[in-house]
């Protein structure tokens, strides 16, 4: 499939509870589905479309307000991916990177987030970036504390999390919301955006893949 010029997609990954209660189960049963679900759209974005960077937006600086149970099976699926799934990530030449702040972030998880970024940080399979603990307003507070000397936004964007990530091309939000919620702001001044009615857990490779058929479609502007 021909992605042209399409070379960084950001997904708003939303739905898991309501997606979980329609099936009368419990919360972490639709966070469990979502997490299969980003590993199989991660799988056929870099190994069937080739597209260079997905970013998932995984954990919000807003989520910690949800219940401790909830916080806490969060941050065992962030832990799955930096350990048990390691492996298999690091097989399939996939670059992890992980944006956001450190800030409240156990001990062990900021010691896990660094040991998978430090193994995988050479390959050259695509990149996922994982928003974790993320927020867009905090990204450019980080980065503007980090300048010394003239802002500009030049600067700015050399000093964002992961600055090696480009600006996103194309959005996604699946669950039928229409907003960003802090997802990305600096990196989304000219993304294409597509919402969609379909709950995270159920959105699949052929949903990616229309997508970006609709993406094909569209005529880029940037101002002009």
């Amino acid at each position: 499939m021909s992605t042209p010029g399409l070379q960084h997609i950001g997904i708003i990954i939303d739905g898991n509870r309501r997606w979980a209660t329609e099936k009368n189960l419990p919360a972490f049963k639709g966070h469990q589905q979502g997490y299969e679900t980003v590993k199989s759209v991660m799988d056929y974005a870099f190994a069937e479309l080739k597209i260079p960077f997905m970013t998932i937006y995984a954990f919000s600086t807003e989520n910690w307000k949800r219940s401790e149970k909830e916080v806490k099976f969060l941050m065992n699926l962030a832990m799955r991916m930096a350990t048990r799934d390691l492996d298999e990530i690091h097989s399939k030449n996939i670059k992890l990177k992980w944006l956001g702040t450190r800030e409240r972030l156990s001990k062990k998880i900021q010691e896990l987030i660094e040991k998978s970024e430090e193994r995988t940080k050479n390959n050259t399979g695509g990149t996922l970036s994982l928003c974790f603990n993320y927020g867009g307003h905090q990204e450019i507070v980080d980065a503007v504390n980090k300048i010394d000397g003239e802002v500009t936004e030049e600067a700015i964007t050399a000093n964002l999390y992961g600055p090696e990530v480009p600006d996103i091309d194309l959005m996604i939000r699946t669950s039928g919301e229409q907003r960003l919620s802090n997802f990305m702001l600096w990196r989304m001044s000219y993304a294409e955006m597509l919402f969609l009615d379909t709950y995270w857990p159920d959105f699949s490779n052929d949903d990616l893949k229309q997508a970006i058929q609709d993406y094909n479609n569209r005529q880029r502007r940037f101002g002009n």
